[in-house]
């Protein structure tokens, strides 16, 4: 035990140095550094990269592995989930969700809804999916989402430019294993630079390295791809729109209409939950990286200079894994700390973006995920936006590693102030002090004339973007200096010059002052969180692949409980349509199974979808009104009066008791499904028993009275 710790503090610490090199890498790509000494520092990554997945797999020797095949065969056979469009050959990247998965996601969104949206009063929107490239070039989506791409001229197959280069190189040092050092290292320092060349170069690249397409041609000259999905709005086809690639900017272009919504109170936040489309250009990983995707998205806005966050006290003590930027660049490892601590020590920047960082924690126990496969990773200085003061992303650790599911992000003022600036809409709100406050102003004053002969229609435009900044004399101040240092200074894209405005320095009282709001944003990947909650909820009896289970938590699995007759006898089955009928009729989602099967062969199919509960209605049923209630995976049975089952299975799913305190109010049968031996363990002591066979299994239960 003592050897698996060393070797864990190892591999912590060579993922500090795996971590603190790859930052370095990409900084230094940024600042243009010399081929050679790239090279260099991607071949040390390399090697510790190397290192690691050594020790790696010495600690995972003795674990216990996931079954994937066992996994990927239920999900595909109970129909969790499914290739798009399979008859057809499918398409990558594109997914169904079956009867299951989609009672599991409606759950899981349902719950989401009312953990955030409605404990939090947000004032959820649901937005148009098909967006204006005017709006996504303000965002910088239209630059952002773009990659090289080349095409087969045969059949115009389009393929990414810089992975076939890499691939051209790969496959020229396999097949030539006698190359001299030098050489290879000559090409290798190509491939690092794959994503960087200019199409020009690509080109020149593809045909020194004699890449063609399936057709035998050499590929058409590189070109920009945008991974965002392109249409045209209208029959003209002269409007050009996108299929959104996140639900945020709906929100952000509606601000205005929000604060009016909200009477113009801050702080306040608003909610959308939709699809997110992506062109990936190699989709895998399964529901981890698709082309078309559900999203919550949280715009929390508030004051930027008071992030506190009113409920913030309710979570302070909530105790999360934090691994901070200097952790992933110095032990390697996490720690635990109460969110209270992380923010009063200045790890998490503040109250607000804490908050949201406990509540989604919460709500991913809620759903059933195990605490122990989550973390929250702090954004490094060099993948952090220029804009965002801190970024948390909330990692799920499933057989694909440690996998992105939230983002909790504080944007600043970004989002508003570049569609404010865009449109000329002013994107603020106001707060209004207890008494009136002095504040340092400009007072400003205008040569009209000078304006309107450099500036024209636009001298107003001008006019009015000084006067904003003037409001504040430390939003005027930098143009002031400029002004006096230079003579000259730039706004908004003007230049203006001494001559066109003169100021002073002035105070006047004020009874309330505007702001454009910082957006803290919580950013939720509902596919990647099913699939985690699917992996999380997976394990086999005993280590049988024939005995799978899903252990979904009651309050989202897809159906509550199932209804099974002991007999196809007419009576057995009207008292399941009876008991059937009263659950759904209380909102919970029941399987009825009538089928021929062994009562143990239908206990394994409702495992197997995750149905928390099973009702048995068998002969007692008939005599005496009662039934038993099985749980599946303790499978332990309580034997309850019939009238008294909804009202047990509803109390349960809505947490209004647990399993634990129906096993003390109601007598316990349990049944030993592996070799049919009877068990009395946990059964009530003062219960006299019979004992049933019938050809899965012997069941003890309450003999009926007298």
């Amino acid at each position: 035990m003592e050897d698996m710790s060393k070797l864990q503090d190892e591999l912590d610490a060579l993922n500090a140095k795996i971590t603190k090199h790859g930052a370095e890498v990409r900084q230094m790509k940024k600042d243009g550094a010399a081929a050679e000494k790239i090279g260099e520092a991607v071949k040390a990554l390399q090697a510790l990269k190397l290192e690691a997945g050594t020790l790696s797999e010495k600690l995972q020797g003795d674990e216990p592995q996931f079954n994937r095949k066992a996994f990927d065969d239920l999900i595909i056979r109970k129909m969790f989930v499914v290739p798009s469009f399979e008859i057809h050959g499918g398409v990558k990247g594109l997914f169904d969700l079956g009867p299951p998965a989609c009672g599991l996601k409606a759950a899981m969104i349902d719950l989401w809804r009312k953990h955030f949206v409605l404990t939090e009063n947000m004032l959820e929107m649901e937005c148009t999916c098909l967006t204006p490239e005017v709006v996504l070039k303000t965002s910088g989506h239209v630059d952002r989402f773009t990659d090289l791409m080349v095409k087969d001229p045969a059949n115009g197959e389009c393929f990414r430019a810089d992975k076939l280069l890499e691939d051209a190189i790969d496959d020229l040092i396999e097949n030539n294993p006698t190359m001299s050092a030098d050489e290879k290292e000559d090409h290798l320092r190509t491939q690092r630079q794959a994503d960087a060349f200019s199409p020009e170069e690509l080109d020149k690249l593809l045909i020194k390295y004699g890449c063609k397409g399936p057709s035998g041609e050499a590929y058409s000259p590189s070109f920009p791809f945008n991974l965002m999905f392109k249409t045209s709005i209208g029959p003209e086809g002269t409007a050009v729109g996108f299929l959104r690639p996140e639900t945020a900017q709906g929100l952000f272009v509606n601000f205005r209409r929000l604060l009016d919504a909200n009477a113009g109170k801050m702080p306040f936040a608003a909610a959308q939950i939709g699809n997110g489309f992506r062109n990936e250009i190699a989709p895998r990983s399964g529901l981890l990286r698709v082309r078309e995707f559900c999203m919550g998205e949280i715009e929390h806005f508030v004051d930027p200079n008071d992030k506190s966050h009113a409920n913030f006290p309710t979570v302070a003590d909530k105790v999360l894994v934090l691994f901070g930027r200097d952790d992933q660049l110095g032990s390697g490892k996490t720690k635990e700390i109460s969110i209270g601590e992380a923010v009063k020590s200045g790890l998490v920047n503040n109250e607000t973006l804490g908050y949201f960082m406990a509540r989604t924690q919460l709500y991913m126990e809620k759903i059933g995920m195990n605490p122990e496969c989550l973390r929250f990773r702090q954004h490094l200085a060099t993948e952090m936006a220029h804009y965002a003061a801190d970024c948390w992303d909330l990692e799920i650790k499933s057989s694909y590693g440690w996998v992105e599911c939230v983002g909790h992000a504080d944007r600043a003022c970004y989002d508003l102030e570049v569609h404010s600036k865009a449109t000329n809409t002013p994107m603020v709100a106001t707060v209004k002090f207890d008494k009136p406050q002095e504040m340092e102003v400009a007072k400003l004053k205008f040569d009209r004339k000078a304006l309107g002969m450099v500036f024209k229609k636009d001298a107003r435009t001008v006019s009015g973007a000084l006067e904003t900044l003037a409001e504040s004399w430390k939003d005027f101040e930098p143009i002031a200096n400029a002004l006096e240092a230079d003579g000259k200074t730039t706004v908004d894209g003007f230049e203006i010059t001494k001559d066109m405005v003169s100021w002073e320095k002035t105070t006047k009282k004020v009874h309330e002052a505007k702001f454009t709001p910082s957006v803290v944003e919580p950013s939720f990947g509902m596919g990647r969180i099913l699939y985690s909650l699917l992996e999380h909820s997976f394990y086999q009896r005993d280590m049988d692949d024939q005995r799978n289970v899903m252990k979904f938590n009651p309050q989202v699995a897809p159906q509550k409980c199932a209804v099974l007759p002991i007999s196809s006898n007419p009576e057995c089955n009207a008292a399941v349509d009876e008991i059937a009928a009263d659950l759904m009729q209380s909102d919970l989602a029941t399987r009825v199974d009538k089928s021929t099967a062994a009562l143990g062969r239908r206990y394994a199919r409702s495992d197997e979808v995750g149905v928390p509960f099973a009702v048995t209605v068998d002969f007692d049923t008939l005599t005496d009104g009662t039934v038993t209630i099985r749980e599946r995976d303790s499978m332990v049975q309580v034997r309850v009066p019939k009238k008294d089952v909804c009202n047990v299975i509803f109390d349960i799913v809505h947490q209004r008791t647990t399993w634990e305190q129906v096993t003390k109010k109601y007598p316990v049968v349990q049944v030993d499904e592996g070799d049919g031996k009877p068990s009395e363990k946990g059964a009530d002591a003062g219960a006299k028993t019979v004992v049933e066979a019938n050809a899965r299994g012997r069941f003890s239960r309450p003999a009926p009275k007298k």
